[in-house]
């Protein structure tokens, strides 16, 4: 169970720096790139790489394959979130309105395929690494990181309800060390 929680905050984490990435280079005017308060992590990225990871072996071995699935799990799992982020949390952190090819601004194909791409390295580069890295990450840690990663989803929950995406800014406000009014 240690690994799979370590496995997921580790790819909701990489999904935070790629989104903060990418609302860089587009000059994206959405700046609410997180879905915690206090933790830096998009959970949509870390539950899409579980999702490519349960894929059997008999799919994960073709890299075509592997590249379809991806797209196919990932794409139902962003979908999900959405959805879930709609209703229990009042919050959308992303829509594809604008993009051909999208199914209810929740996803759409461009983004599918980058999903898609994703999947490749992540089966054949990166996973085989990070559990040699969490394997040695002792279970007593686990706990109270998974609790701590509990608590903030739950207080990120409720703020998302009351006050929207605004209320987990990453960076709103501040300017020369004190907070703006």
């Amino acid at each position: 169970m240690g690994t799979l929680f370590w496995t997921f905050l580790f790819y909701s984490f990489c999904g935070f720096l790629l989104e903060v990435g990418f609302a860089k280079v587009t000059h994206s005017p959405k700046q609410d790139r997180k879905c915690h308060v206090l933790l830096p992590v998009c959970p949509v990225y870390g539950v899409g790489a579980l999702s490519i990871l349960l894929l059997p072996a008999a799919v994960t071995a073709y890299p075509f394959l592997l590249f379809l699935a991806g797209a196919a799990v990932c794409t139902a799992a962003e979908w999900g979130l959405s959805w879930f982020y709609e209703k229990a949390a009042g919050a959308a952190f992303w829509d594809y309105h604008t993009l051909p090819w999208n199914l209810n601004g929740r996803v759409c194909l461009l983004f599918s395929l980058f999903w898609g791409l994703l999947a490749l390295p992540l089966v054949y580069g990166v996973q085989p690494w990070l559990l040699r890295w969490v394997s040695r990450i002792p279970p007593a840690v686990t706990i109270p990181a998974a609790l701590f990663y509990l608590g903030d989803a739950a207080t990120s929950l409720f703020l998302l309800r009351r006050g929207g995406t605004r209320a987990l800014r990453w960076r709103q406000g501040f300017r020369a060390g004190r907070p703006s009014s």
